[in-house]
């Protein structure tokens, strides 16, 4: 099935390099607010709560990626695609110190793939 969210191969060395400064466990989320911006935001597992108005979308990096329900209903018919960039990200972002930030890009699904995203019930 066509995935929801991927990442570039500079999104997933970041990634792999985030792994091993603070750990395994960590997370994305994509929330839209004006305070962690519209971003893909990475955080320790255990410092991050998941809320009933988050949808998980997939996996980045073997790290679970969640969009909060506002942004899914606006971004839904597309896959977001995380790359890189360099310069400052979110101030609560882990790769901020690294001189570099996730950044979200986008592409609309086919027809063809809207509709096995819809007969597999997950949108």
């Amino acid at each position: 099935m066509v995935e929801r969210v991927v990442a570039k191969p500079e999104a997933l060395e970041l990634i792999a390099l985030l792994k091993r400064k603070y750990g395994p466990e960590l997370i994305f989320h994509q929330s839209g607010g004006c305070c962690d911006n519209s971003a893909a935001n990475c955080y320790l597992k255990r410092e991050f709560a998941i809320g009933p108005a988050d949808v998980q979308l997939g996996e980045i990096g073997g790290c679970p990626f969640y969009i909060g329900k506002a942004q899914y209903e606006y971004w839904k018919h597309t896959q977001i695609i995380i790359g890189v960039t360099a310069g400052h990200g979110g101030t609560f972002s882990l790769e901020g110190p690294e001189g570099k930030a996730f950044l979200s890009e986008s592409r609309l699904f086919t027809d063809a793939e809207w509709a096995e995203l819809q007969a597999a019930g997950v949108v």
